[in-house]
């Protein structure tokens, strides 16, 4: 990703369980690509609200370890992952893909963090998932490579039709000749693919006037996004897929993903 704007993702999400029952659906939706590294700044150009109340409105407390911007917001909070896990030189250009608050509401299922070294090279990569039981973990991917799959051991419950257990196969795409960022993810078990879903956006250069249009063609955005997952899981109920139990939370923040081991089959 090159410049210091924040960008604008219009595009949509597509959702498939395999198992235990066929079930699809696909959404259009919008997001913020952030330059973390610049991040005031490049909010100030465009009008975008940081750590106010605002129609539109990036706060560092929804990130990370929930750290406010007195004691360095979220970008501290990704360096100082980065560093504990070796990689420091991997926080010099950070950007974050994630819903804004809309209307004061924040609801974020996935965000994705994009960790550049000095010379632009993408070096790792953190999924920051929250579930609706207000639990957060992150999965710590390094190395990546754009259009490669890396694999994480799933270590969170996020779905009560899905147990703890298999691992996620991650795939990044970025084209700068067409401007738009893509995130694929599978969901991989014993019993083979369990589910396959991806982020995929058009990238604009922010402005005032195109957060208006975003507000206006998606009204209450990050509140549909609560409201659709709870959609999606009474029908899942209505047609008998079995609720799992929920475990407890790890104890720990951050799952790195497992170097060395062998990448699902594509």
């Amino acid at each position: 990703m090159n410049g210091d704007a924040v960008l604008l993702g219009f595009g949509q999400v597509l959702h498939t369980r395999h198992l235990p029952a066929k079930h699809a659906f696909a959404y259009k939706t919008w997001f913020t690509l952030l330059p973390m590294h610049a991040l005031h700044s490049a909010a100030e150009r465009c009008g975008l609200a940081v750590n106010v109340a605002a129609a539109i409105s990036f706060h560092d407390q929804d990130h990370g370890d929930g750290r406010g911007p007195e004691n360095g917001g979220a970008l501290a909070w990704m360096r100082e992952v980065l560093q504990d896990h070796g990689l420091a030189d991997a926080g010099a250009q950070v950007w974050l893909q994630c819903f804004p608050r809309v209307l004061g509401y924040a609801f974020k299922p996935v965000s994705f963090w994009y960790c550049h070294g000095a010379d632009g090279t993408l070096r790792a990569v953190l999924a920051e998932v929250n579930n609706t039981f207000g639990e957060r973990h992150c999965y710590l991917l390094n190395p990546v490579r754009t259009g490669h799959p890396i694999r994480a051991d799933k270590a969170f419950h996020v779905s009560p039709f899905f147990d703890v257990a298999g691992s996620y196969c991650f795939r990044f795409m970025h084209s700068e000749a067409q401007q738009r960022n893509v995130v694929r993810i599978e969901h991989q078990g014993a019993e083979g693919r369990l589910l396959t879903t991806s982020w995929s956006g058009h990238l604009r250069v922010a402005s005032p006037a195109l957060l208006r249009h975003a507000l206006w063609a998606y009204p209450a955005m990050t509140l549909m996004v609560t409201l659709r997952i709870h959609w999606q899981a009474l029908q899942l109920l209505l047609r008998r897929v079995g609720l799992r139990h929920k475990p407890a939370a790890p104890g720990h923040l951050i799952t790195p993903a497992q170097r060395g081991a062998p990448t699902p089959a594509q």
